[in-house]
C-alpha cells in the first residue's frame, strides 16, 4: 500500500437506481414523477435572467422559504432548505446526531441512512421490521442518539399512522427524531403539525417526488427554529452557496400552483390503485403503498428473473438484491400508458 492510501476514508456507498439513456424506454425504477412540473415552472424557466447567473445565489433561500413557510402556516425560521432531501438529511445526520448512543432506523428502510452513520462515525441499530413490514414503535421505546425513518417507508411504501408516529416522538423527548417524508404527499398525513408541539421533531420533504423537480434538486426541513438555526451553522460552515439560481425560483413557481400540484397527485394515487388490482391478478402480493411505487412479490416467479425479463424489454424496475428484500421489485408508478404496457408485458410473460 503506498503510504498515503492509509489516510483514504474507505466506505460502502450508496447506489443510486439506474439512468438508463435512450427514448425507447419506460423507467419506473426511480419513483420520479411521470408528469412534467408545473406550467408555471416551465414560464419561469422561459423568463430567466441569464445576467443572473453571474452572481451567487442567496444563500439564505429567503423567497422559496417564504413560499413554503406559506404553505404548511409556519414561520420563516422554521424552514430549512437544501439540495434534495439528501443533502438536507446529511445536514441533519452532522448536526444532531453526535451523541454516544446509537441512532436507531428499521432494518428495511433508505439506504443511505446506513450510509451516512458510518461516513460520519455515527453509532446505529436497525429495529427489525415485522413480517408485513411495519414499525412496531414500542423498539423504538429505549435510550438512543436520535431517530430517523421515511413514512411511508421506502422501499416498501408502508405508512405509520400519524398517532403511532407521535408514539414514537413522545417517548424520545431526549433526542432528535427525524422524519423522512419524501412520498407522504402520495397518501399520508404528514408529521409537520407536530413540531409546534415537539421541539425535537425535524420533518424532511423533497420536490423530486410529488412536484416532479428531481432534476433541480430541492428538499426542505420544516422544525422548531433552534433545530433550523442549528442545522444552517452546520450548512454555513460547509457550503454557504448550497442551492443554485434557477432551482430556487422554479421551486417557487412550483410551490405557489397549488392546484396543478394536486391534480398530478390524483392521478398518481388512481393510478396507483388500479395498478395494486391488475398485480394481484397476475400472482403478485405487497404491501399496502401509500407512495408513488408498489413493493410486489411474484407467488411463483423469482424477483431477479422478472426484473432481467423487463430490462431486457427496456422497462425498467427496482431490484434489491439484499436480505429480505431479495423476492421483490419495486416498481414506480407511470402514467396510464406506461402501466398498460408493463402490465401487457408481465400478462404475456407470466404466461410463458
Amino acid at each position: 500500500m503506498r503510504t498515503w492510501e492509509a489516510n483514504i476514508r474507505n466506505v460502502e456507498p450508496y447506489v443510486p437506481g439506474e439512468q438508463p439513456k435512450g427514448a425507447d424506454l419506460i423507467k419506473l425504477n426511480t419513483n420520479e414523477n411521470p408528469y412534467p412540473p408545473s406550467p408555471s415552472v416551465e414560464k419561469a424557466l422561459k423568463e430567466l435572467d441569464y445576467d443572473q447567473f453571474r452572481k451567487y445565489p442567496d444563500p439564505k433561500a429567503s423567497d422559496l422559504v417564504h413560499v413554503l413557510s406559506e404553505y404548511y402556516g409556519v414561520g420563516n425560521d422554521e424552514v430549512f432548505v437544501g439540495v434534495g432531501s439528501d443533502d438536507v438529511i446529511a445536514m441533519a445526520f452532522m448536526t444532531f446526531f453526535n451523541s454516544e448512543l446509537p441512532i436507531l432506523f428499521p432494518d428495511v428502510s433508505y439506504s443511505f441512512y446506513k450510509v451516512w452513520a458510518e461516513l460520519f462515525g455515527i453509532p446505529y441499530k436497525t429495529p427489525v421490521l415485522q413480517e408485513d413490514f411495519t414499525i412496531r414503535k414500542e423498539d423504538y421505546y429505549k435510550a438512543n442518539g436520535g431517530i430517523i425513518f421515511s413514512n411511508p417507508n421506502a422501499p416498501t411504501g408502508v405508512l405509520l399512522p400519524l398517532d403511532e408516529v407521535e408514539a414514537i416522538i413522545a417517548h424520545n423527548q431526549n433526542s432528535v427524531v427525524i422524519i423522512d417524508e419524501a412520498y407522504i404527499d402520495f397518501g399520508g398525513e404528514s408529521a409537520v403539525k407536530l413540531t409546534r408541539k415537539y421541539e425535537n421533531l425535524l420533518v424532511v420533504q423533497t420536490f423530486s417526488k410529488s412536484r416532479s423537480l428531481a432534476g433541480m434538486r430541492i428538499g426542505y426541513a420544516i422544525g422548531h427554529p433552534d433545530l433550523i438555526r442549528s442545522i444552517h451553522d452546520v450548512k454555513y460552515s460547509y457550503n454557504s452557496y448550497t442551492m443554485n439560481m434557477p432551482s430556487l425560483i422554479l421551486g417557487r413557481e412550483a410551490v405557489k400552483d397549488d392546484n396543478y400540484f394536486k391534480e398530478c397527485l390524483d392521478k398518481i394515487i388512481k393510478t396507483r390503485e388500479e395498478a395494486k388490482k391488475r398485480l394481484k391478478d397476475l400472482g403478485f402480493s405487497f404491501p399496502d403503498s401509500k407512495a408513488n411505487f408498489i413493493f410486489a412479490a411474484h407467488k411463483e416467479i423469482k424477483a431477479e428473473d422478472i426484473y432481467k425479463a423487463l430490462r431486457e424489454a427496456h422497462i425498467f424496475v427496482r431490484y434489491f438484491n439484499l436480505p429480505r428484500l431479495d423476492n421483490y421489485l419495486r416498481i414506480t408508478i407511470g402514467t396510464e400508458e406506461e402501466m398498460k404496457q408493463l402490465f401487457d408485458f408481465l400478462e404475456a410473460f407470466l404466461s410463458n
